[in-house]
């Protein structure tokens, strides 16, 4: 097993790029439907249940689920991850756990033992902006798949990836044996980008593709397309589709000419379809989010020609 092989096998199997966003929120009307708390009572059965109906009724479009830990860890229900992603697995799904863990290298050791031997993801996200030292313990699982923060799609991301980086660089000109000190500017995402790019050269290769990923926001095309250009060798998470205001359109470029290259995720856009349409009961919610997912294999597939390459 090697998550981007296995990745790349299942995107052509289903013909589909959509990771599906596992954030299970019960606290506002139009979330967790009323009468699953109800019912229930539990947090972690409630949301075992919830994500169990949407698998079942998803799980033949879609390669991929990315739960988002904080939702669990807020409602204390833990085992309802370790459950989803035991479901997902028998369903012919890969896992991707967001994360976005990072620390001093002993610290981030931890983190990958959980994430990939307590809780089975097959791939995470992390935060890389602390260094290589800091990335490599996850690296060190060789079959396990890691997206690396690069631009993410929320508005205060500029804040600091936005901004200049500046390098000196020393270059002796074997003429005149003068030494010329330059000054190079590169914004931080396009720093990370590089560093994910140089991380890895040093794996090997499925399809032309390694165990290392970029996470960039669907909300920064023209990032997204810079990015893509540097990182050859990586499949790129793009979260931002949906809700968060991203269409088809914005995606595209983060993908190669044989429509491999991207994942495109989106969470409430898929899990809470049924309460942006009257026409959807809440007891609907499953059959709501596979439409939704439907439409969005539509809409991507038709802007990097899936259709025909597949």
């Amino acid at each position: 097993m090697n998550f981007i092989e296995d990745l790349i096998q299942l995107i052509k199997e289903k013909k589909s790029v959509v990771s599906m966003g596992l954030d299970p929120r019960m606290d506002n009307e139009g979330e967790i439907p009323q009468y699953l708390i109800e019912e229930i009572e539990d947090p972690n059965k409630i949301i075992t249940e919830f994500n169990k109906i949407l698998i079942e009724n998803t799980y033949d479009l879609i390669p991929v689920v990315k739960p988002q830990i904080a939702f669990y860890e807020k409602y204390e229900a833990l085992g309802a991850l370790k459950e989803t992603i035991k479901f997902a697995h028998k369903n012919d799904l890969l896992v991707i756990l967001d994360a976005k863990r990072n620390d001093i290298g002993s610290t981030s050791r931890a983190y990958a033992y959980s994430l990939f031997k307590n809780f089975n993801a097959d791939a995470c996200t992390i935060n890389g902006y602390l260094g290589f030292d800091g990335v490599k313990p996850f690296l060190d699982y060789k079959e396990k798949g890691v997206f690396i923060l690069t631009k993410t799609s929320n508005p205060s991301s500029k804040e600091f990836q936005d901004l200049f980086s500046v390098k000196l660089e020393t270059i002796t000109q074997d003429i005149t044996q003068l030494k010329v000190e330059t000054q190079m500017l590169k914004r931080n995402y396009v720093q990370m980008a590089e560093l994910i790019y140089k991380w890895s050269n040093t794996l090997q290769k499925f399809s032309n593709f390694t165990n290392i990923g970029a996470v960039v926001g669907a909300t920064y095309p023209q990032e997204l397309k810079k990015i893509r250009e540097i990182v050859k060798n990586s499949f790129i998470l793009i979260p931002g589709y949906g809700v968060q205001g991203a269409q088809a359109k914005d995606i595209k470029d983060g993908f190669y000419e044989n429509g491999l290259g991207g994942l495109v995720n989106s969470s409430r856009g898929i899990i809470f379809a049924y309460s942006k349409n009257k026409d959807y009961l809440p007891e609907k919610f499953g059959i709501a989010a596979r439409d939704e997912i439907i439409d969005m294999n539509k809409a991507i597939n038709t802007e990097i020609t899936m259709y025909e390459k597949f």
